[in-house]
């Protein structure tokens, strides 16, 4: 390929290439460079585009990127103006990821970019979430790198995710996350680990809602709404005392299985619960039939939530957790099997939380463009750089 010819055809000057000022490139180039001067090969913002560029096209690992980027050592000459016509070395790629960036800058210039498109997040549902790195694992610990997520799962955006310090877990994080994160409108889901009565209501009093699950870490709560919902017996001569009760269903067919969920729901736990501002439970029962062999498989999950009936039904609660459970299908899935996360091997935390900064970036710039299949995606930019390298210097449409 010409890569002379590729760069002529994106928009420049007599002074060399024009991009966009709310541009991905842009924001790169205005990132902190932690690196002293001394000896700097390499822009960050050069680097950063190379692994970008990397990515789109399916590389994941440093040597494949550096190999990838070295193929191509023509077209980053040309478009840079670099003096030295060969590219970094794959040590290069993992030492200046993990020195030259402070992890939380890269973080926010990507939930600032990504959230920068039109209509981009305005969607009221953010799922809190944790994603282990199983091959990153500092030398003195003995478990991987575990990152917390609070992301949008209805767009694929993730708003912000930060390190769990291996000594504790998410629930001394998830606070330092929401705080970061303009909570008015807003509704906060989680699983059980985050069932917290201060992390409830700091949602509130920051003017949002919340909805967690209730398993075994709140063993009182969990009793209390699963007695709510147990058949009651009556006597004779007595009516039955929840008269509130109300149930939504769904029913679909996926994956050689039928699966039906039916969510019931009462404010009556409101009246006596001391949980922070407490509307309403619910009881989430799934069944899952499979096609061929008749088999039966039932689960039940009990939950919460700040929200009042009159502001979510039923069906608007069923809808808000399968939304939740998203983040696995939409980013940590993603990131696994598409992304090759867990393949990824460093010493280094921060390398690796780069990494998955990186993949979020990437996953949300896929999906904002209608992407689904984001194999095919890369497959596809990998073919056709000329498009990656205009969506890298470009405003987000």
């Amino acid at each position: 390929m010409n890569y002379s010819t590729l760069v002529a055809t994106l928009p420049h000057d007599v002074d060399g290439l024009l991009f966009d000022v709310g541009s991905l490139y842009a924001r790169l180039v205005g990132l902190r460079d932690r690196r002293r001067r001394r000896g700097v090969r390499y822009a960050l913002a050069v680097i950063l585009v190379a692994v970008v560029l990397a990515k789109l096209a399916g590389q994941d690992k440093p040597k494949g990127i550096a190999e990838w980027v070295q193929l191509r050592k023509e077209l980053f000459v040309t478009l840079f103006g670099l003096k030295r016509p060969r590219m970094p070395h794959a040590v290069t790629y993992e030492r200046v990821l993990a020195q030259a960036i402070q992890p939380e800058d890269l973080e926010k210039l990507v939930q600032e970019f990504l959230t920068s498109a039109p209509q981009a997040g305005q969607t009221v549902q953010i799922s809190l979430d944790g994603k282990t790195l199983r091959g990153v694992v500092a030398l003195d610990q003995s478990r991987g790198l575990h990152l917390l997520a609070a992301y949008l799962p209805a767009e694929g955006i993730v708003l912000f995710q930060m390190a769990v310090d291996p000594k504790t877990n998410e629930i001394t994080v998830a606070p330092q996350v929401l705080k970061l994160l303009d909570l008015r409108g807003k509704i906060v889901t989680g699983d059980a680990l985050l069932t917290q009565r201060e992390l409830s209501l700091q949602i509130v009093e920051a003017g949002g809602d919340y909805l967690w699950l209730a398993k075994g870490n709140q063993a009182q709560l969990r009793r209390d709404i699963e007695q709510l919902f147990e058949p009651e017996t009556c006597l004779p001569g007595t009516s039955p005392v929840l008269t509130d009760l109300q149930t939504a269903q769904t029913q679909e067919k996926n994956r050689g299985r039928i699966e039906t969920r039916q969510l019931t729901v009462s404010s009556l736990l409101a009246e006596s619960s001391d949980w922070p501002h407490l509307a309403q439970v619910f009881k989430l029962t799934r069944t899952f039939r499979s096609l061929a062999s008749g088999h039966v498989q039932t689960e039940v999950t009990y939950g919460l939530t700040s929200l009042t009936a009159g502001e979510a039904s039923p069906t608007r609660l069923l809808e808000i957790v399968r939304l939740h459970w998203g983040i696995e299908n939409g980013l940590h899935y993603r990131r696994d099997v598409t992304f090759h996360e867990d393949r990824l091997r460093s010493k280094t935390p921060a390398f690796g939380q780069v990494i998955a900064c990186l993949n979020n970036l990437v996953i949300g710039l896929l999906q904002r463009l209608g992407w689904t299949n984001l194999a095919q995606a890369r497959r596809r930019f990998d073919a056709h750089p000329d498009q990656a390298l205009r969506l890298l210097f470009s405003r987000l449409a």
